[in-house]
């Protein structure tokens, strides 16, 4: 059974694989505000090289340039976080003509303590007279190849089509696989400032888990999560500098951010001197509306409404789309729920709406390696 998953090659998983949009390392925080907007893309990747003038020059179709290495990856969050910062709210046109790696050090460090991405070349069907060609109009090359991300969720994705080899592990409850993280997960209360969950955001970024939103007495509210946040504009920035992680909840759930809120966030600029930063909410955001609890469980994985969890759990309250699941929940029913939700992490809760921790897909990968050794 280990042979029919071992058989494939890293570069089977990255079919269909668009290549990656690039920044060198020497670019702006603005320079990458620009590109992400312009691109479409969620994320940049960094480069250590100039991509446009060095790389991709027909020179270096002749030549090995081993130093062009992806170093990191850059996202709106990455900007939005650096941007919320009290001293680059006070001069934010300052703050966009740093450097874009002023934006990603906490990234970089966990990048040197294991991989959060595997940056894979393509398989490049291009002549040698198109390389040099695409490579004049072309930012997606380095090194004279293309390349693509491979993440946890492409893992997770491409592990659950061959599932049913992994058996019976995959019908294992979480907690009986000791897939439950109660201690290193990062949680902040309803009425705290948002700005104190900014280097809890950063974390869950790099982590690719969210920060929970409790009340007081450890029940699960919602989440600011760094996906919902993506889909924001830096505008957010002075959002998280001024409200409660409640509030922030609130205006980055929306479409478009509440009338009350972007009135609280101003009045709250104006009383801390922070008048420049009003520039930045003069268009309002562009947010992804979401509206729903969901719960996983062996039977069900539909989304609940009303923001209530679906199934027999007691109502747990909040405006995000915020998937839960139980300490009974099998490792299937929790990978598939992640999957169609697009989430790297499931919050794990007890009967009454406590939280008790969270499931991220580092540990289903950790679980089913195991797994797949033992069969090996």
């Amino acid at each position: 059974m280990a042979v029919s998953i071992l058989s494939n090659e890293v570069s089977d998983l990255c079919l269909g694989k668009p290549a990656l949009s690039s920044l060198s390392a020497s670019a702006t925080v603005g320079d990458a505000l620009s590109a992400l907007k312009r691109s479409g893309d969620l994320f940049l990747s960094v480069w250590s090289c100039d991509h446009l003038h060095h790389c991709n020059s027909p020179i270096s179709i002749q030549v090995d340039f081993e130093e062009c290495k992806c170093v990191s990856k850059v996202c709106l969050v990455d900007v939005i976080c650096f941007l919320s910062v009290e001293e680059n709210l006070k001069n934010p046109g300052k703050a966009l003509q740093e450097p874009v790696t002023y934006c990603l050090l906490e990234a970089i460090d966990a990048i040197l303590g294991g991989a959060l991405n595997l940056v894979i070349p393509l398989r490049n069907p291009f002549t040698r007279k198109k390389l040099m060609y695409k490579s004049a109009a072309n930012s997606t090359l380095h090194n004279n190849r293309e390349y693509c991300w491979l993440a946890q969720e492409d893992i997770i994705r491409y592990l659950l089509n061959s599932i049913g080899l992994f058996s019976p592990t995959p019908n294992h409850t979480i907690e009986s696989l000791g897939l439950i993280d109660s201690e290193s997960f990062f949680t902040v209360h309803y009425d705290d400032p948002a700005s104190s969950a900014l280097p809890l955001i950063s974390q869950s970024l790099v982590k690719q888990t969210s920060v929970a939103i409790l009340d007081t007495d450890g029940k699960l509210i919602g989440e600011i999560s760094p996906f919902t946040l993506n889909f924001c504009d830096e505008t957010v920035a002075a959002a998280i500098a001024t409200l409660s992680a409640g509030e922030l909840m609130a205006y980055i759930d929306c479409r478009d951010p509440p009338e009350d809120l972007l009135r609280l966030v101003k009045e709250r600029l104006e009383e801390r001197n922070l008048g420049p930063a009003l520039d930045l909410i003069e268009e309002e955001s562009g947010i992804s509306s979401l509206s729903s609890y969901s719960s996983s469980s062996d039977e069900e994985f539909g989304m609940g409404r009303s923001g209530g969890v679906s199934g027999n759990s007691a109502g747990v309250r909040g405006t995000a789309q915020t998937v839960v699941c139980y300490p009974w929940s099998s490792l299937v029913a929790v990978m598939i729920q992640a999957l169609s939700h697009r989430v790297s992490c499931t919050w794990v809760l007890e009967e009454d709406g406590t939280l008790l921790g969270v499931v991220t897909f580092a540990g289903m990968i950790k679980v089913l390696r195991e797994r797949l050794k033992s069969m090996a």
